[in-house]
């Protein structure tokens, strides 16, 4: 893990992922929606690398005092490998830079993984969002109170 490194993620990064985002990350979004978030005034991300090679991101929109951590995402090969922790770490302290004091997310209830990185964390569930998925799976709604 000494060997990612975490920065700011730039249209060039994500020129350099989009032709292999569905395969090495997930399809949970499609690159234009990515490229439309990354261009958004209130969203921020950021990019975990091994050397050039992006291995990850994470993404929130902020909204007065509170944000909505969008997703962290980490490529396939890289799992189980710290990475997801690492952006999350980086995440809160961007979160604290930002003087946010409430953070959500919602998340799939069948995504194990996620569930325990949040919870280990100290997010919270607060509540359920029915069939909120296309696969009429259920989201977890969490929160992270920041203060």
């Amino acid at each position: 893990m000494d060997n990612f490194q975490i920065s700011t993620m730039t249209l060039e990064d994500f020129e350099n992922i989009q032709d292999i985002f569905t395969s090495d990350f997930d399809s949970f979004w499609s690159p234009s929606i990515l490229k439309q978030e990354l261009l958004c005034d209130n969203s921020y991300f950021i990019v975990a690398k091994n050397k050039s090679e992006i291995i990850g991101f994470a993404g929130f929109k902020a909204l007065l005092d509170t944000a909505d951590l969008m997703n962290i995402v980490v490529k396939k090969s890289y799992r189980n490998q710290g990475v997801g922790s690492l952006l999350l770490n980086n995440l809160i302290d961007l979160f604290h830079s930002f003087s946010l004091k409430t953070i959500y997310l919602e998340v799939n209830e069948n995504n194990f993984p996620a569930i325990h990185l949040y919870q280990k964390f100290g997010f919270k569930k607060i509540d359920v969002r029915k069939n909120y998925y296309p696969n009429e799976q259920n989201a977890i709604i969490m929160c992270f109170n920041t203060k």
